[in-house]
C-alpha cells in the first residue's frame, strides 16, 4: 500500500525557503525579526543575542567553544537553523583559512531597533470610548472552531454544510488540489492525502492550509513575502481585541476576509466602522505546531466489543468516524458506530494507516476514559494493527 504523508510546515520553514532578496525585505520589519527569534531553539537565541551588537564576522571555532562537548549536537542544530533562515551569513576567511558567521545586517538593525526603542503595531486596538459589544474569549474560541469545521466540511463534503463560506471557487480549488480527485461526471472523492489530512489535529490542518494558501499566492497575483509578513505581524495582535479595518491596505483587507472564513479572525460591523478581532488560531501563527498544540477535550469512547460512542454534535466528527468505522445512527449529541473488518479494509484502501486510526482514537479519547491506561482497549488496538498485515498479504496475493 503506498504511504502518503503530508508535511505541514510552519511559517519558519516557509521563511527559510525564500530567496535571499525576499528574506532581507522581510527582515526590514522588526516584528518579523522578533517572530523569527521566538521560533529559534534556545541555543540559537543565545547566539543571536550575544552577537547582535558585534558588526564583524566571528570564527566558527569560537562559537563551538561556547558549548560543552556533550552539547555539540545542539550547537550544530542551532547553527544550521540560523543559516537556513539567513539570520547568520556564512563565509570563509581565506587569509585565516577558517569558516565565519555574521549576523545578517538587515536582521541585525531591525532587531536592535526593536529592542532599544520598542515596537508598536501599525494599528491600535479599539479605543475605550467606543461602546461596541465584543465577544468573550470563550465565544471567540467557539466561533473559530465552528468556522474551521464549516470550512473543512465545505472542503470535503459541501452537501453537509449548513452555511456556505464566501471563499472563491478558484481559491477552494487550490485547497482541494491534493485532497480531492474528480473524474468526468463523477462526484469528487477524497485522495489518500485527503483522508490523512482529516485525521490530523487542528493545528496540523491549519498549517497545511496556510502553507497551500501562501505557496499558491503567486497564481492569485499576491506576493508570498508580503503575505507571510502580514500574517506574522497579525500574530502579534492581542486575541479578543478589535482593530479598525480602515487601518489595513486593500491587499490586507482581502487577506483578512479569507482569514475570517478560516476562523483566524472575526469580522464585526460597528455603527460607523468595521473591525476585525484576532482569534487564538491567528495569534498562534508565529509559533511552532508543538508549542501551539494544546490537548482538546476528547469525545470518543471505544469499548472492548469494538463499539464506538462519540459524544459530539459535530457533523465533521461524524464524517471522520465514517472513514474507518460503520456509523449506525446519530442522536443530537451522540454518534454510535462500530469498528468492523470491512470498515478497516475500506480505510486501508483509501490510504489511511492503522497507526493513524489508533492515534486518532487515543488523542480524542473522552475524558472519562482518557485517564485509563490504555485509553483504547488493547484488543481493539491489536486487532486494528494486525489487520493491516492481513490486508498487505492480500494485496501481494492479488498481485
Amino acid at each position: 500500500m503506498p504511504e502518503v504523508r503530508i508535511i505541514a510546515k510552519n511559517f519558519m520553514d516557509m521563511v527559510a525557503s525564500m530567496p535571499a532578496i525576499k528574506l532581507d525585505k522581510l527582515y526590514q520589519n522588526g516584528f518579523i525579526c522578533e517572530a523569527i527569534l521566538r521560533s529559534l531553539p534556545p541555543l540559537a537565541k543565545k547566539y543571536v543575542l550575544q552577537l547582535l551588537h558585534i558588526d564583524g564576522p566571528v570564527p566558527a571555532k569560537l562559537l563551538a567553544e561556547w558549548v560543552l562537548p556533550d552539547g555539540l549536537s545542539k550547537h550544530k542544530v542551532a547553527i544550521d537553523r540560523l543559516v537556513q533562515l539567513r539570520v547568520f551569513v556564512e563565509a570563509f576567511d581565506n587569509r585565516k583559512n577558517e569558516k565565519t558567521y555574521q549576523v545578517n545586517s538587515t536582521y541585525q538593525k531591525s532587531l536592535q531597533n526593536l529592542l532599544v526603542h520598542g515596537g508598536t503595531l501599525p494599528r491600535e486596538s479599539m479605543p475605550s470610548n467606543i461602546t461596541v459589544r465584543l465577544p468573550t474569549l470563550e465565544d471567540l474560541e467557539t466561533y473559530a472552531l465552528e468556522q474551521w469545521e464549516c470550512f473543512l466540511l465545505q472542503l470535503i463534503s459541501p452537501s453537509h454544510v449548513d452555511k456556505t463560506l464566501n471563499i472563491s471557487s478558484s481559491l477552494m480549488k487550490v485547497f482541494q488540489r491534493r485532497l480531492l480527485s474528480q473524474r468526468d461526471r463523477e462526484a469528487p472523492k477524497l485522495t489518500e492525502s485527503g483522508f490523512q489530512f482529516l485525521l490530523m489535529d487542528t493545528n496540523a490542518q491549519l498549517w497545511y492550509i496556510i502553507r497551500e494558501y501562501i505557496t499558491n499566492s503567486e497564481e492569485r497575483g499576491v506576493d508570498a513575502g508580503d503575505l507571510i509578513s502580514f500574517m506574522l505581524e497579525l500574530s502579534f495582535h492581542v486575541i479578543g481585541e478589535a482593530y479598525n479595518i480602515n487601518t489595513l491596505t486593500e491587499f490586507q483587507r482581502n487577506i483578512i476576509k479569507d482569514l475570517a472564513d478560516l476562523g483566524l479572525v472575526k469580522l464585526q460591523q460597528g455603527r460607523k466602522e468595521s473591525w476585525f478581532i484576532p482569534t487564538k488560531l491567528a495569534t498562534n501563527l508565529s509559533v511552532s505546531m508543538t508549542e501551539s498544540s494544546s490537548r482538546k477535550e476528547g469525545f470518543v469512547v471505544v469499548e472492548t466489543n469494538f463499539r464506538v460512542y462519540a459524544y459530539s454534535t459535530s457533523k465533521l466528527h461524524c464524517e471522520i468516524l465514517r472513514l474507518f468505522s460503520r456509523v449506525e445512527y446519530q442522536l443530537p449529541n451522540l454518534i454510535v458506530g462500530a469498528i468492523t473488518k470491512e470498515s478497516l479494509y475500506n480505510a486501508f484502501d483509501n490510504g489511511i494507516t492503522a497507526d493513524q486510526i489508533v492515534s486518532f482514537l487515543r488523542q480524542n479519547a473522552h475524558p472519562r476514559v482518557a485517564q485509563r491506561v490504555p485509553a483504547v482497549p488493547e484488543n481493539v488496538t491489536d486487532q486494528v494493527l494486525s489487520l493491516i498485515s492481513v490486508y498487505v498479504c492480500f494485496l501481494y496475493i492479488d498481485l
